[in-house]
């Protein structure tokens, strides 16, 4: 089964591509509800179990979202794109969100990606059967074994937010997790979690400025949870690499003219 649900969609500058292919049960509803000027849309839909479901709502939006395989489901709409009492689901102006997902079968369990974003220049990438190399990472790399797990939340309210990605597997197993709330302004946050699954990220940022850094790597295991209050500049670099279980939990309210500084690298 395949369907497309597209609505309120005044056509202004508006470039929309849609492409299914290996048919299942690939759902797609895009629901633009206000405004919708500028805004470039591409999805490309191969596999069984696909869906695509959000609604945005500012001025200059380009999205593109690529699902191969099994399973995979992006975010919902039950309408907001400020079409709501409060918002999410992209809904701001000048926002540049790219999600990819892959599986190549072999019964692939996994891939979602949730998503609210509510403001102001935001730029979301992600991955998830790919992987981003560093901060400055644009290109994404292709795990050809990859095989399922992952999962993310995203809820970002605040401006000028840059937000990467990734997640990769090696088909062991399904797991890779990504929960990231964000509320305050200028967060630049990179996370990658790469491979042999295992892993998990929870980060909370309620505040402006922060650079914040996360990255996990081989084999299962690691677990990092960080949230970090208050309304000066912070930065955090996480490192954790081994073949083994390494966790941290960080919890900072820092009030510090200035700012904060963490930075931890465990494991090998």
């Amino acid at each position: 089964m395949s369907y497309f649900i597209l609505k309120k969609m005044p056509l202004i500058l508006l470039l929309l591509l849609i492409r299914t292919e290996a048919i299942a049960d690939n759902a797609i509803t895009i629901e633009q509800v206000t405004s919708g000027n500028n805004n470039n849309i591409t999805v490309n839909v191969d596999g069984s179990s696909n869906e695509v479901d959000f609604s945005y709502g500012g001025a200059g939006n380009t999205v593109d979202i690529d699902q191969v395989g099994k399973n995979a489901y992006v975010g919902h709409s039950h309408v907001w794109g400020s079409g709501a009492s409060h918002g999410g689901d992209l809904d701001g102006d000048d926002n540049n969100f790219e999600v990819k997902q892959y599986c190549n079968q072999s019964t692939c369990g996994g891939d979602e990606f949730e998503f609210h974003i509510l403001g102001d220049d935001n730029s979301v990438m992600f991955g998830q059967g790919y992987e981003l190399s560093d901060s400055t990472d644009t290109t994404f790399d292709q795990d050809d074994k990859e095989h399922g797990g992952h999962f993310v939340r995203l809820d970002i309210h605040g401006d000028n937010n840059n937000f990467k990605g990734s997640q990769r597997a090696q088909h062991s197993g399904h797991e890779h997790s990504n929960i990231t709330y964000i509320y305050g302004d200028n967060n630049d946050v990179f996370t990658r979690q790469v491979s042999n699954v295992g892993k998990t990220i929870n980060l909370t940022i309620n505040n402006d400025g922060n650079d914040v850094s996360l990255n996990q790597k081989g084999s299962a295991a690691h677990a990092a949870t960080v949230t970090l209050n208050g309304t000066y500049g912070t930065n955090l670099d996480l490192v954790q690499q081994g073949s083994t279980a390494q966790s941290y939990s960080l919890s900072q309210n820092c009030l510090t003219t200035g700012g904060c500084n963490v930075s931890v690298t465990q494991g090998q």
